[in-house]
């Protein structure tokens, strides 16, 4: 039988990242591996790499690689993340506060949700809707739970007011200009009528 031969199957073993590849080409190889699974920021990126053992160096040299290749990009990174999060029911405060934890400026966060194509008042009826059912509520009481939830799935007050304010027959229809939200991607929150977003 022929043996492989060892000087071919080393090359591919460090190409691939292997224990003998070099110390950059592991670092590329995890990143590239990550960023198959989904998009990733620059700064979620380089902090998942750190906490590998990568050195902060070879991050920044692989990182500097990646984003000349275009398979980096906080553009684009922040794009899906926006329609991703509308699309499971979250609003831009919610949206907002997780992007700044994934390291993103808040000017360029503040772009990106400008410039969304997102109803975010029809979102939030939709999102309402599916709660807590068509029919607005009448007793301060409830609206008060209502506007709480809706606070706490990231709408701003004057989303909360707005939809809290519309007719009730005004939401017996779908709005076409809020994003469709895929039901098997949401939040539990939204699908446990005792859930209290206060304690959350």
């Amino acid at each position: 039988m022929k043996r492989p031969n060892s000087s071919s199957s080393g090359a591919s073993a460090d190409r691939d990242g292997g224990k003998d590849a070099a110390p950059g080409q592991k670092t590329e190889a995890a990143a590239v591996r990550l960023l198959a699974r989904r998009e990733h920021s620059t700064a979620e990126l380089r902090r998942k790499l750190q906490s590998k053992g990568h050195a902060p160096e070879q991050v920044a040299a692989v990182l500097e690689k990646l984003t000349a290749k275009r398979l980096v990009s906080d553009d684009r990174f922040l794009s899906s993340f926006v329609d991703h999060h509308a699309r499971r029911g979250q609003g831009p405060v919610r949206i907002r506060a997780e992007l700044r934890q994934q390291g993103i400026a808040p000017e360029r966060i503040d772009e990106e949700l400008d410039r969304a194509s997102v109803d975010w008042v029809a979102l939030a009826a939709q999102v309402r809707r599916r709660k807590f059912g068509a029919t607005l509520p009448r007793a301060a009481a409830e609206r008060a739970k209502q506007a709480r939830f809706l606070q706490y799935r990231g709408f701003e007050h004057e989303h909360i007011r707005a939809v809290l304010r519309r007719a009730a027959d005004s939401t017996d229809t779908a709005d076409e200009s809020a994003p469709h939200m895929d039901s098997d991607a949401i939040d539990p929150d939204m699908t446990e009528p005792d859930a209290d977003p206060d304690s959350i």
